[in-house]
């Protein structure tokens, strides 16, 4: 339980639009064994730690559309809402901001990622309490080609990694390194914290931590949800 509750709070940043689907429906708000895919992710944070402070970052015009979908699937588990920012980068800031705890650990995680697990979680709050800021990582298995002008060269793969969410961090550091400008080259949150001048590490994430963001994805999505 003290791993648990070191995790104070999770910024879950939800801001797909469902143009990749084919969806005039977000992804975020598809249904994945019958309950919109942003539900599984919050729900798993909950499960590791259900005094977890939650902050969803929504779009100002889907946030009614998340509360009838929170309606009608009598979905309770409390959470805040705040309004997201053009990029990524100005969702997570306005998302920091309604974290008031001054210690522990603050986790960002993609809506899109419903099968995060509690061992996954788990993993990243231990290497956190060691290295302050830590990222989940997989290998990459595909060969990798870099395109230099008209030709292309082969990449080494060994020293490649796919980076996932949660990323998980001490919230004073976190909160320092978003008191910055937007830079284009803030792809995620580790790259603002290392921006700032702090190391990132690293620790095992999962494969099955798939972000979702096409059909396909969302039909491996099921099948793994329901053949575990």
């Amino acid at each position: 339980m003290e791993y648990n509750s070191a995790l104070k709070s999770v910024i879950i940043v939800a801001g797909g639009s469902g143009k990749r689907m084919n969806s005039q429906i977000p992804k975020q708000f598809l249904l994945l064994n019958n309950k919109p895919i942003l539900m599984h992710s919050i729900e798993q944070f909950f499960l590791f730690n259900d005094k977890i402070t939650i902050i969803l970052v929504l779009p100002e015009n889907q946030i009614n559309i998340w509360n009838d979908l929170c309606e009608k699937h009598g979905f309770i588990i409390n959470h805040s809402i705040v309004v997201g920012g053009k990029e990524r980068f100005h969702s997570v800031k306005n998302g920091l901001q309604k974290i008031t705890n001054i210690t522990g650990f603050v986790a960002v995680h993609d809506g899109v990622r419903p099968l995060v697990s509690k061992s996954l979680i788990l993993r990243g709050v231990i290497a956190a309490q060691k290295y302050n800021a830590v990222v989940p990582v997989i290998p990459v298995v595909n060969s990798l080609r870099q395109i230099i002008a008209d030709k292309t060269k082969h990449i080494d793969r060994q020293n490649l990694r796919i980076v996932q969410t949660p990323q998980i961090f001490d919230v004073s550091i976190l909160k320092n390194a978003y008191n910055v400008n937007f830079n284009p080259k803030f792809t995620d949150d580790a790259s603002v914290v290392e921006a700032n001048g702090v190391d990132v590490f690293l620790f095992d994430g999962e494969e099955k931590n798939i972000k979702i963001t096409n059909k396909l994805d969302l039909y491996f999505a099921d099948f793994l949800i329901n053949n575990s």
